[in-house]
């Protein structure tokens, strides 16, 4: 799965907060904590579960 089709599983919301913080890739996406991301306006609890699911995808996953 490529990050771009990743983006359209998000909430609209959550997609643009990602682009807004210039999250572009997986690879960025996996350098953020959990915390990091949810003070995201836009990115909520319901969320993790789909960026958790995309970055294991991508053998990648949130930082710790």
């Amino acid at each position: 799965m490529t990050f771009e089709h990743f983006l359209t599983t998000l909430s609209k919301p959550a997609n643009r907060a990602l682009q807004h913080h210039g999250i572009d890739s997986f690879e960025k996406l996996a350098a953020l904590t959990e915390k990091e991301v949810l003070n995201f306006h836009g990115v909520g609890p319901a969320s993790l579960p789909l960026l958790t699911h995309g970055l294991a995808q991508a053998n990648l996953s949130i930082k710790k």
